[in-house]
């Protein structure tokens, strides 16, 4: 296939392809499938190896958020029944992370709800960081505290922060369908302020709110102008309580198209296996270690994951292997340039691209965050849109809902009742 033959080639000298390029991705044929994960799987392994790289999430303060984002169990107005509790002390939150870490977790990502930190906050937060990392030698800490104010990230980098997260989630054009309480643009800012400070910038999207094909295209190529070391996809869960709870958009393979896009777009980026998952991909979890190199391990924020051992066995059986802290995830080139981004060759745009701006419970943080509308009136991307649109009923075997993709398995949303904030343990 000439296109994958391109892209392969493109992926492997960290050359942009074209927005046709990666739309072409996303319209692949189901016959066309494992052609297209084997062609992504090339540029994968020229820059990754078969290693995976293991997070953890701990979720540090849990609901009660002011910000409306529609596709967020967390957001304000929600009737989700998920967890809701105020700040961890640090001991609690080291004491979570550590049993991420004993399960092979490299990172540890503490979220909080919210708009973003204030200045206490941010003192709390930094409090956290540093018992983590006198607890857990080589770990990395990745901060996930919405937007950020001037100076905040710079003092949490000096409190030992190795990274921070904050999702552009959606296309520009789309964003203000998702989130009204803030902009685009503060998002970008956000991403912006912690590359200034030296920190490791996570930035992703999430698909499945009922955006185009060219709406993912579009947030995918934004993220590669900003530039950010890691790259979370989420696929939405679709919370009771929340505007979106009846947004089952995507099948299995659609979402191994976007995980392969993003790879052909991010070819030398930490592309992050994200927030649904276990409730999306499914059984076909294994082909997608052939296209991301790092995944969550165990539970997300308000749901819950596969168990952490069946993340360590999948990992096995498909012939991965775990990433230690003694190996450096990224590339050479990624490590050695300033702000740790990947340089001119990566941040190149032709005039096919566009500017943009960011992940499962999911305000400002490291799992999923994002929503979406569709652009300029475009034409649903298959027929189970329209379906949907139309009223059809699905043929899913009794998991159906009404408004539900035909196959959509609405049964695998689970809140999460364990770990962080409770007296059961974690999953890890």
């Amino acid at each position: 296939m000439d296109l994958l033959n391109t892209l392969v080639e493109k992926g492997l000298r960290r050359e942009l392809p074209t927005r046709e390029e990666a739309l072409a991705v996303l319209a692949t044929s189901d016959d066309e499938l494992l052609d297209v994960v084997a062609a992504a799987g090339r540029v994968r392994r020229h820059w990754f190896g078969r290693r995976v790289k293991l997070n953890y999430l701990v979720n540090l303060k849990s609901g009660l958020c002011p910000e409306d984002c529609n596709y967020c169990s967390q957001r304000l107005g929600s009737t989700a029944e998920i967890l809701k509790y105020t700040w961890l002390k640090p001991d609690e939150a080291s004491k979570a992370a550590a049993a991420g870490v004993a399960g092979g977790a490299k990172r540890v990502c503490l979220v909080a709800s919210g708009r973003g930190p204030t200045d206490r906050d941010v003192d709390r937060v930094s409090r956290t960081i540093e018992a983590i990392k006198e607890g857990n030698e080589g770990v990395e800490v990745c901060a996930c505290l919405g937007l950020l104010s001037a100076g905040q990230a710079e003092r949490l980098r000096e409190a030992g922060a190795d990274a921070y997260n904050h999702n552009l989630n959606t296309s520009e054009a789309t964003y203000g369908a998702i989130t009204t309480t803030h902009t685009y643009a503060d998002r970008v800012d956000t991403v912006r302020q912690a590359q200034a400070a030296g920190l490791s910038a996570c930035s992703g999207l999430i698909a499945g709110m009922g955006e185009s094909d060219a709406d993912l295209v579009d947030v995918v190529l934004s993220l590669r102008e900003l530039d950010p070391d890691s790259v979370p996809v989420n696929f939405l869960i679709p919370f009771e309580g929340t505007p979106l709870a009846k947004e089952w958009n995507l099948t299995p393979q659609h979402c191994l198209r976007i995980l392969a896009m993003t790879r052909f777009v991010c070819p030398d980026v930490e592309v992050r296996l994200s927030g649904g998952r276990e409730v999306h991909l499914r059984t076909l979890q294994p082909l997608a270690l052939h296209l991301v190199n790092s995944i969550f391990l165990g539970d997300y924020l308000t749901s819950e994951g596969q168990a952490g051992q069946a993340d360590l066995d999948m990992i096995a059986d498909a012939g991965f292997e775990v990433e230690g802290t003694e190996t450096t995830t990224l590339p050479a080139h990624r490590r050695d340039t300033a702000g740790g981004g990947c340089g001119p060759v990566c941040g190149a745009r032709d005039d096919e691209g566009t500017a943009s701006h960011g992940t499962g419970g999911h305000p400002g943080g490291c799992s999923p965050c994002g929503g979406t509308g569709r652009d300029g009136g475009e034409e649903p991307r298959d027929g189970a849109e329209a379906a949907r649109s139309a009223g059809a009923p699905g043929q899913d075997g009794g998991n159906h809902m009404p408004g539900a993709r035909p196959g959509a398995r609405t049964d695998l949303v689970t809140v999460r009742r364990r770990g962080a904030g409770t007296d059961l343990a974690p999953n890890a």
